[in-house]
C-alpha cells in the first residue's frame, strides 16, 4: 500500500517543526494576501525558512495562493510565484483560473493544486484542469465517501480530501462584520483571525454557534462542528487517496500537534494491515475526544450523508 500524504496547516515555523516531529508529511502555508484561510501568516522570509527545516526533513511545502483575484492584485501574481521558484516550493496551491496565466507569465514550473473549494464534485473537472497544469485536486468538502471514491477511481491526478477539522461554509469579499457594526454605530477593530478566535454566529433555532472572522479577502464563516472521521478512514485508504488534510485553523498549535500525532498512528498502522488500524482507531478518536473543544463537537461531515438527487 502507497501511504497517503498527511497534509498538515501549521500556523507559525516553530509549529512547522512540532508538526515534523508529530509525523506530517506536507505543509500548507502562505499569507492572506494571495492565500484564503490560512492557519497562519507566513511572509516570503518564513516561507523560505520553513521550507528550508521542511525539505531537510524530506518532506513537501505547499504555497496558498486559491484568493480570488480582482484586477488590482493580479499583477503581483507573477512576481510572487517567481520568489516561490526560488525558493524551491513544492507546489502552489490555486483557485483562480488567472493562476494559470500568471504561471505562464511568470515562467516558472512550479506544479499547481487546484482548489477551488464547493465546485471540485468530479474526475472531468479534475482531469480538465490537469490537462492545465495541475497535477493534484482538492475535493470539495461535501462530497460523500462514495463520490470521493469515484472521482479517484476515474481521474489521472492526484486526489486530496479532508479528514479532519472545519470547513468553511461561506465566504463574501465585503467586510460584513465591519459595515455591521457601523450600521449598529459601534466603533470596533475586527482582529485577524488567529487572534480573535471567540467570534461566533449564534443560531437559536439549531442551537449552533458559527466561527466567523474577517480580513483581507472579506467575511469567513465555518461550519459549527469539526470533521473528523480516524476511525472511517479504511476506504479512503482501499480507495488510494493521495493525500489527507488536517485543517488546522482556528485551533491550537498544541491541538493540531496531537491531532496530526493520532492520525500518523492510523496511517502506519493500515500500512503494516488493516487489522492494526481497526484494533486502535476507536482508541484514537478517544483521544481526539478528549481534547476536542467543547464548543466544537466532532461530526463526519459529508462522508455519510445520503445525496439527493
Amino acid at each position: 500500500m502507497k501511504k497517503p500524504e498527511l497534509l498538515v496547516t501549521p500556523q507559525s515555523v516553530a509549529h512547522v517543526e512540532a508538526l515534523i516531529q508529530a509525523g506530517a508529511d506536507a505543509f500548507l502555508i502562505g499569507e492572506q494576501q494571495f492565500g484564503l484561510r490560512l492557519a497562519g501568516e507566513f511572509s516570503v522570509e518564513q516561507v523560505a525558512a520553513a521550507t528550508e527545516k521542511i525539505h531537510a526533513a524530506g518532506k513537501k511545502v505547499y504555497v496558498a495562493m486559491n484568493a480570488i483575484f480582482h484586477n488590482d492584485r493580479v499583477d503581483s501574481l507573477a512576481p510572487y510565484m517567481r520568489k516561490l521558484a526560488k525558493i524551491g516550493v513544492d507546489a502552489i496551491v490555486f483557485g483562480d483560473p488567472a493562476m494559470i496565466v500568471a504561471r505562464r507569465e511568470a515562467e516558472v514550473t512550479i506544479p499547481l493544486h487546484w482548489n477551488p473549494e464547493t465546485i471540485a464534485t468530479n474526475w472531468f473537472q479534475a482531469d480538465y484542469w490537469g490537462k492545465r497544469g495541475a497535477t493534484r485536486t482538492v475535493l470539495a468538502r461535501e462530497l460523500s465517501m462514495d463520490e470521493v471514491i469515484e472521482i479517484k477511481e476515474n481521474t489521472e491526478v492526484e486526489i486530496q480530501a479532508q479528514v479532519h477539522g472545519m470547513t468553511c461554509m461561506f465566504q463574501s469579499k465585503r467586510a460584513l462584520l465591519g459595515n455591521y457594526f457601523l450600521y449598529q454605530d459601534k466603533a470596533m477593530e475586527i482582529e485577524n483571525r488567529k487572534d480573535n478566535r471567540n467570534m461566533f454566529l449564534h443560531d437559536d433555532e439549531r442551537h449552533n454557534k458559527y466561527p466567523i472572522y474577517e480580513d483581507l479577502n472579506g467575511t469567513h464563516i465555518f461550519s459549527p462542528n469539526d470533521m473528523c472521521i480516524i476511525d472511517e478512514l479504511d476506504e479512503l485508504f482501499e480507495a488510494g487517496i493521495d493525500s489527507f488534510k488536517i485543517e488546522g485553523v482556528l485551533q491550537s498549535p498544541e491541538y493540531v500537534v496531537t491531532v496530526t500525532e493520532c492520525y500518523r498512528k492510523a496511517i502506519d498502522a493500515y500500512a503494516e494491515s488493516a487489522d492494526q488500524y481497526y484494533d486502535i482507531k476507536n482508541d484514537l478518536l478517544a483521544k481526539i475526544e478528549e481534547i476536542q473543544p467543547a464548543i466544537r463537537p466532532l461530526d463526519t461531515g459529508f462522508y455519510f450523508k445520503e445525496t439527493v438527487y
